[in-house]
Protein backbone atom coordinates (compact mmCIF):
# COMPACT_ATOMS: atom_id res chain seq x y z
CA UNK A 1 0.00 0.00 0.00
CA UNK A 2 0.90 3.55 -0.36
CA UNK A 3 1.86 5.52 2.73
CA UNK A 4 3.34 8.73 4.34
CA UNK A 5 6.37 7.94 6.63
CA UNK A 6 7.99 10.69 8.52
CA UNK A 7 11.84 10.67 8.83
CA UNK A 8 12.68 14.01 10.61
CA UNK A 9 11.60 17.97 10.19
CA UNK A 10 9.63 18.69 6.99
CA UNK A 11 10.67 14.83 5.36
CA UNK A 12 8.09 12.85 5.63
CA UNK A 13 7.43 10.68 2.15
CA UNK A 14 5.07 8.76 0.55
CA UNK A 15 6.41 5.01 0.28
CA UNK A 16 5.00 1.57 -0.96
CA UNK A 17 4.96 -0.30 2.64
CA UNK A 18 3.51 -3.93 3.20
CA UNK A 19 -0.43 -3.71 3.93
CA UNK A 20 -1.13 -5.08 7.80
CA UNK A 21 -2.58 -8.14 8.86
CA UNK A 22 -4.35 -7.82 11.75
CA UNK A 23 -2.67 -9.98 14.70
CA UNK A 24 -4.89 -11.54 18.00
CA UNK A 25 -7.54 -8.97 18.55
CA UNK A 26 -6.78 -6.06 15.85
CA UNK A 27 -8.49 -5.20 12.96
CA UNK A 28 -7.03 -3.63 9.81
CA UNK A 29 -9.37 -0.10 8.18
CA UNK A 30 -9.55 0.95 4.80
CA UNK A 31 -8.62 5.04 5.16
CA UNK A 32 -11.87 6.16 3.73
CA UNK A 33 -10.39 9.42 5.06
CA UNK A 34 -7.62 10.97 7.41
CA UNK A 35 -8.11 14.75 8.66
CA UNK A 36 -4.81 16.72 8.89
CA UNK A 37 -4.36 18.08 12.20
CA UNK A 38 -2.22 21.00 13.71
CA UNK A 39 -0.17 18.52 16.22
CA UNK A 40 0.59 16.29 12.63
CA UNK A 41 1.96 20.14 11.70
CA UNK A 42 3.97 20.53 14.39
CA UNK A 43 5.31 16.80 14.42
CA UNK A 44 6.37 17.29 10.86
CA UNK A 45 7.95 20.69 11.40
CA UNK A 46 9.70 19.31 14.11
CA UNK A 47 10.62 16.24 13.60
CA UNK A 48 8.77 14.26 15.79
CA UNK A 49 6.84 13.97 19.06
CA UNK A 50 7.65 13.41 22.85
CA UNK A 51 4.72 11.19 23.44
CA UNK A 52 3.16 9.95 20.52
CA UNK A 53 5.90 8.68 17.71
CA UNK A 54 9.64 8.71 16.76
CA UNK A 55 10.88 8.44 13.65
CA UNK A 56 11.06 6.82 11.03
CA UNK A 57 7.70 5.66 11.38
CA UNK A 58 4.28 5.80 9.65
CA UNK A 59 2.64 9.57 9.97
CA UNK A 60 -0.86 10.59 10.90
CA UNK A 61 -3.21 10.18 13.30
CA UNK A 62 -6.80 11.06 12.82
CA UNK A 63 -9.29 8.72 10.36
CA UNK A 64 -12.45 7.05 9.53
CA UNK A 65 -12.64 4.14 7.29
CA UNK A 66 -14.10 0.89 7.09
CA UNK A 67 -12.90 -2.41 8.37
CA UNK A 68 -11.96 -4.88 6.02
CA UNK A 69 -10.13 -7.73 7.91
CA UNK A 70 -10.35 -9.22 12.05
CA UNK A 71 -7.65 -10.72 13.93
CA UNK A 72 -8.84 -13.62 16.63
CA UNK A 73 -10.41 -13.27 19.47
CA UNK A 74 -12.25 -10.07 18.40
CA UNK A 75 -15.93 -9.72 18.81
CA UNK A 76 -18.55 -7.59 18.16
CA UNK A 77 -17.42 -6.24 14.58
CA UNK A 78 -17.75 -7.24 10.94
CA UNK A 79 -15.87 -6.42 7.74
CA UNK A 80 -17.26 -3.70 6.13
CA UNK A 81 -18.70 -1.61 9.16
CA UNK A 82 -17.87 1.75 9.17
CA UNK A 83 -15.66 2.38 12.24
CA UNK A 84 -13.51 5.46 13.47
CA UNK A 85 -10.39 4.68 15.80
CA UNK A 86 -9.16 6.81 18.41
CA UNK A 87 -5.15 7.25 18.19
CA UNK A 88 -4.27 5.93 21.73
CA UNK A 89 -5.92 3.60 24.98
CA UNK A 90 -5.05 3.67 28.21
CA UNK A 91 -3.77 0.61 30.10
CA UNK A 92 -6.48 0.83 32.89
CA UNK A 93 -3.97 -0.98 35.02
CA UNK A 94 -1.45 1.80 36.25
CA UNK A 95 -1.28 4.30 38.92
CA UNK A 96 -3.12 7.04 36.82
CA UNK A 97 -5.46 4.60 35.23
CA UNK A 98 -6.71 3.46 38.98
CA UNK A 99 -7.61 6.86 39.37
CA UNK A 100 -9.09 7.36 35.96
CA UNK A 101 -6.50 10.13 35.07
CA UNK A 102 -6.60 7.76 31.78
CA UNK A 103 -4.98 10.91 29.64
CA UNK A 104 -1.78 10.82 32.04
CA UNK A 105 -1.17 6.37 31.49
CA UNK A 106 1.91 5.47 32.28
CA UNK A 107 1.40 2.21 29.35
CA UNK A 108 -0.66 4.47 26.69
CA UNK A 109 -0.84 2.12 23.31
CA UNK A 110 -0.10 5.16 20.29
CA UNK A 111 -1.38 4.45 16.34
CA UNK A 112 -0.23 6.31 13.85
CA UNK A 113 -0.66 5.79 10.33
CA UNK A 114 -3.77 6.81 8.92
CA UNK A 115 -1.79 8.87 6.01
CA UNK A 116 -2.18 5.48 3.94
CA UNK A 117 -4.61 3.27 1.97
CA UNK A 118 -5.20 1.03 5.42
CA UNK A 119 -4.29 1.02 9.15
CA UNK A 120 -3.87 -1.53 11.23
CA UNK A 121 -5.61 -0.75 15.04
CA UNK A 122 -4.01 -2.13 18.18
CA UNK A 123 -5.63 -4.68 20.38
CA UNK A 124 -6.19 -2.03 22.94
CA UNK A 125 -7.69 0.79 21.00
CA UNK A 126 -10.23 -1.66 19.15
CA UNK A 127 -11.70 -3.05 22.88
CA UNK A 128 -11.74 0.35 24.28
CA UNK A 129 -11.88 3.67 21.41
CA UNK A 130 -12.89 1.76 17.79
CA UNK A 131 -16.07 2.98 17.57
CA UNK A 132 -19.02 2.98 14.97
CA UNK A 133 -19.65 5.37 12.68
CA UNK A 134 -23.22 6.53 12.58
CA UNK A 135 -25.04 6.21 9.25
CA UNK A 136 -25.73 9.68 8.60
CA UNK A 137 -22.44 11.04 9.58
CA UNK A 138 -19.83 11.29 7.03
CA UNK A 139 -16.33 10.47 6.90
CA UNK A 140 -14.78 13.41 6.87
CA UNK A 141 -16.41 14.73 9.84
CA UNK A 142 -16.30 11.26 11.83
CA UNK A 143 -12.74 11.83 11.03
CA UNK A 144 -12.73 14.69 13.64
CA UNK A 145 -13.64 12.70 16.54
CA UNK A 146 -10.33 12.70 17.82
CA UNK A 147 -9.58 16.33 18.55
CA UNK A 148 -12.93 16.89 19.34
CA UNK A 149 -12.75 14.47 22.03
CA UNK A 150 -9.25 16.57 23.10
CA UNK A 151 -10.91 19.80 23.13
CA UNK A 152 -13.83 17.74 25.52
CA UNK A 153 -11.24 16.85 28.09
CA UNK A 154 -9.77 20.55 28.13
CA UNK A 155 -13.09 21.90 28.88
CA UNK A 156 -14.36 19.41 31.08
CA UNK A 157 -11.00 20.08 33.43
CA UNK A 158 -11.89 23.78 33.25
CA UNK A 159 -14.63 25.21 35.76
CA UNK A 160 -17.10 27.17 32.47
CA UNK A 161 -19.86 28.61 33.92
CA UNK A 162 -23.19 29.90 31.80
CA UNK A 163 -22.14 33.42 33.08
CA UNK A 164 -18.06 33.30 31.86
CA UNK A 165 -16.48 35.65 29.28
CA UNK A 166 -14.26 33.26 27.91
CA UNK A 167 -11.01 34.17 25.51
CA UNK A 168 -9.69 31.89 22.88
CA UNK A 169 -6.07 32.41 21.93
CA UNK A 170 -5.68 30.49 18.06
CA UNK A 171 -7.48 30.30 15.04
CA UNK A 172 -6.62 27.08 14.20
CA UNK A 173 -8.46 23.73 13.92
CA UNK A 174 -8.33 23.21 17.98
CA UNK A 175 -9.02 27.26 18.59
CA UNK A 176 -12.16 27.31 16.68
CA UNK A 177 -13.25 23.41 17.85
CA UNK A 178 -13.16 25.28 21.34
CA UNK A 179 -15.17 28.18 20.58
CA UNK A 180 -17.80 25.88 18.54
CA UNK A 181 -18.06 24.44 21.76
CA UNK A 182 -18.15 27.24 24.58
CA UNK A 183 -20.16 29.50 22.46
CA UNK A 184 -23.11 26.44 23.62
CA UNK A 185 -22.52 26.95 27.48
CA UNK A 186 -21.38 30.28 28.19
CA UNK A 187 -22.21 34.17 27.76
CA UNK A 188 -19.58 34.94 25.50
CA UNK A 189 -16.47 33.61 23.83
CA UNK A 190 -13.59 36.35 22.16
CA UNK A 191 -11.77 34.33 19.78
CA UNK A 192 -8.25 36.07 18.93
CA UNK A 193 -5.70 34.88 16.01
CA UNK A 194 -3.79 35.90 12.55
CA UNK A 195 -6.25 34.89 9.56
CA UNK A 196 -8.92 36.86 8.93
CA UNK A 197 -10.97 33.76 6.99
CA UNK A 198 -10.18 31.41 10.00
CA UNK A 199 -11.80 34.28 12.09
CA UNK A 200 -14.78 34.07 9.99
CA UNK A 201 -15.54 30.64 10.97
CA UNK A 202 -15.15 31.23 14.15
CA UNK A 203 -17.97 33.80 13.90
CA UNK A 204 -20.10 30.93 12.20
CA UNK A 205 -19.48 28.84 14.92
CA UNK A 206 -20.52 30.99 17.72
CA UNK A 207 -18.10 33.75 18.63
CA UNK A 208 -19.05 36.94 19.82
CA UNK A 209 -16.51 38.59 18.79
CA UNK A 210 -13.38 37.86 16.54
CA UNK A 211 -9.82 39.92 16.85
CA UNK A 212 -7.14 39.69 13.73
CA UNK A 213 -3.97 40.48 16.47
CA UNK A 214 -2.27 41.64 13.40
CA UNK A 215 -4.00 44.80 13.02
CA UNK A 216 -4.69 45.40 16.65
CA UNK A 217 -3.57 48.95 17.93
CA UNK A 218 -2.54 47.61 21.44
CA UNK A 219 -1.53 44.36 23.27
CA UNK A 220 -3.82 41.69 23.10
CA UNK A 221 -4.04 41.60 27.06
CA UNK A 222 -5.43 45.16 26.91
CA UNK A 223 -8.15 44.90 24.68
CA UNK A 224 -9.37 41.61 26.51
CA UNK A 225 -9.16 43.61 29.55
CA UNK A 226 -11.12 46.26 27.71
CA UNK A 227 -14.05 44.09 27.11
CA UNK A 228 -14.48 42.36 30.29
CA UNK A 229 -14.60 45.51 32.85
CA UNK A 230 -10.89 45.98 33.12
CA UNK A 231 -10.74 42.94 34.92
CA UNK A 232 -10.00 39.81 32.29
CA UNK A 233 -11.43 37.10 30.80
CA UNK A 234 -12.68 34.56 33.63
CA UNK A 235 -11.01 31.95 31.51
CA UNK A 236 -8.68 31.21 28.85
CA UNK A 237 -7.83 28.74 26.58
CA UNK A 238 -4.59 28.89 25.13
CA UNK A 239 -4.10 26.61 21.81
CA UNK A 240 -1.10 27.73 19.87
CA UNK A 241 1.01 26.14 21.84
CA UNK A 242 3.84 29.29 21.41
CA UNK A 243 5.53 30.10 24.79
CA UNK A 244 5.14 33.61 24.17
CA UNK A 245 1.34 33.03 23.54
CA UNK A 246 1.09 31.17 26.91
CA UNK A 247 2.29 34.20 28.43
CA UNK A 248 -0.09 36.28 27.05
CA UNK A 249 -2.86 33.81 28.34
CA UNK A 250 -1.91 34.61 31.64
CA UNK A 251 -2.00 38.52 31.44
CA UNK A 252 -5.26 37.81 29.75
CA UNK A 253 -7.36 36.26 32.74
CA UNK A 254 -8.76 37.67 35.71
CA UNK A 255 -7.81 37.39 39.58
CA UNK A 256 -9.38 34.22 40.47
CA UNK A 257 -9.72 32.83 36.84
CA UNK A 258 -8.11 30.04 35.22
CA UNK A 259 -5.62 29.68 32.44
CA UNK A 260 -6.00 26.43 30.13
CA UNK A 261 -2.54 25.97 28.30
CA UNK A 262 -3.81 23.86 25.86
CA UNK A 263 -1.23 24.19 23.07
CA UNK A 264 1.61 21.49 23.20
CA UNK A 265 5.04 23.93 23.11
CA UNK A 266 8.62 22.30 21.48
CA UNK A 267 10.34 20.59 24.26
CA UNK A 268 12.47 22.37 26.42
CA UNK A 269 10.93 25.95 26.15
CA UNK A 270 9.84 27.78 28.93
CA UNK A 271 7.60 30.55 29.88
CA UNK A 272 7.97 33.43 32.28
CA UNK A 273 5.73 33.71 34.87
CA UNK A 274 4.96 36.45 37.50
CA UNK A 275 4.89 35.28 40.84
CA UNK A 276 3.04 37.98 42.46
CA UNK A 277 0.55 38.35 40.57
CA UNK A 278 -0.11 34.52 40.35
CA UNK A 279 -0.36 34.13 44.36
CA UNK A 280 -2.03 37.75 44.73
CA UNK A 281 -4.27 36.99 41.97
CA UNK A 282 -5.12 33.60 43.00
CA UNK A 283 -4.85 31.98 39.50
CA UNK A 284 -5.49 28.94 38.29
CA UNK A 285 -2.95 27.50 35.57
CA UNK A 286 -3.83 24.45 34.02
CA UNK A 287 -2.12 21.73 31.42
CA UNK A 288 -4.39 19.23 29.90
CA UNK A 289 -3.22 16.53 27.37
CA UNK A 290 -4.76 14.49 24.96
CA UNK A 291 -8.25 13.20 26.01
CA UNK A 292 -10.04 10.01 27.50
CA UNK A 293 -12.53 6.77 26.12
CA UNK A 294 -15.63 9.23 27.71
CA UNK A 295 -14.60 12.02 25.37
CA UNK A 296 -14.13 10.32 22.42
CA UNK A 297 -17.36 8.91 22.89
CA UNK A 298 -18.86 12.52 23.49
CA UNK A 299 -17.21 13.93 20.63
CA UNK A 300 -18.64 11.25 18.35
CA UNK A 301 -21.67 11.74 19.34
CA UNK A 302 -21.63 15.50 19.58
CA UNK A 303 -20.50 15.40 15.71
CA UNK A 304 -23.18 12.99 14.53
CA UNK A 305 -25.91 15.85 16.58
CA UNK A 306 -25.11 18.02 13.55
CA UNK A 307 -25.62 20.58 16.32
CA UNK A 308 -22.04 22.34 15.47
CA UNK A 309 -21.50 23.12 11.83
CA UNK A 310 -17.75 21.90 12.15
CA UNK A 311 -17.79 21.19 8.60
CA UNK A 312 -16.77 24.93 8.42
CA UNK A 313 -13.22 23.15 10.00
CA UNK A 314 -12.42 21.13 6.39
CA UNK A 315 -11.60 23.53 3.37
CA UNK A 316 -11.70 20.21 0.84
CA UNK A 317 -10.40 17.00 0.14
CA UNK A 318 -7.30 15.93 -1.61
CA UNK A 319 -5.69 12.67 -2.74
CA UNK A 320 -2.94 10.85 -0.59
CA UNK A 321 -0.44 11.79 -3.58
CA UNK A 322 -0.87 15.62 -3.05
CA UNK A 323 -0.03 15.39 1.27
CA UNK A 324 3.09 17.18 0.97
CA UNK A 325 1.51 19.88 -0.75
CA UNK A 326 -1.08 19.76 1.38
CA UNK A 327 1.20 20.16 4.52
CA UNK A 328 3.31 23.33 2.97
CA UNK A 329 0.15 25.15 2.35
CA UNK A 330 -0.33 24.40 6.55
CA UNK A 331 2.69 26.04 7.02
CA UNK A 332 2.07 28.90 4.93
CA UNK A 333 -1.85 29.19 6.49
CA UNK A 334 -3.38 28.59 3.09
CA UNK A 335 -5.38 26.13 4.29
CA UNK A 336 -6.73 24.94 7.70
CA UNK A 337 -7.82 20.94 7.93
CA UNK A 338 -8.18 18.87 4.63
CA UNK A 339 -9.56 16.01 3.95
CA UNK A 340 -6.83 13.38 2.60
CA UNK A 341 -8.75 10.78 0.48
CA UNK A 342 -6.52 7.90 -0.53
CA UNK A 343 -8.67 6.54 -3.34
CA UNK A 344 -8.77 10.07 -5.24
CA UNK A 345 -5.88 10.26 -7.82
CA UNK A 346 -3.76 12.99 -8.16
CA UNK A 347 -5.23 16.16 -9.53
CA UNK A 348 -3.46 16.19 -13.25
CA UNK A 349 -0.81 18.93 -13.63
Amino acid sequence: MLAAVLYGKEDFRLETVDDPTPDAGEIVMRVAVATTCGTDLKVWRRGGHAKMLRPPTLFGHEAAGEIVAIGSGVSGWQVGDRVVANNSAPCLDCFFCDRQEYSLCENLTWNNGTFAEYVKIPAAIVRQNLLKVPDNLPDELASLTEPLACVLHGIARSPVKSSDRVLVLGDGAIGLMFVGVLATMCESVLLFGGHDRRLEIGKELGASRTFNYHHLNEPIEEVARSLTQKRGADLTFEATGIPQVWETAIDCTRPGGTVNLFGGCPRDTTVNVDTERLHYSELTLKGVFHNTPQYVREALALLGSRKIPFELLVSDRRPLSELQTVFQQMRDREVLKVAIDPSLSATPQ
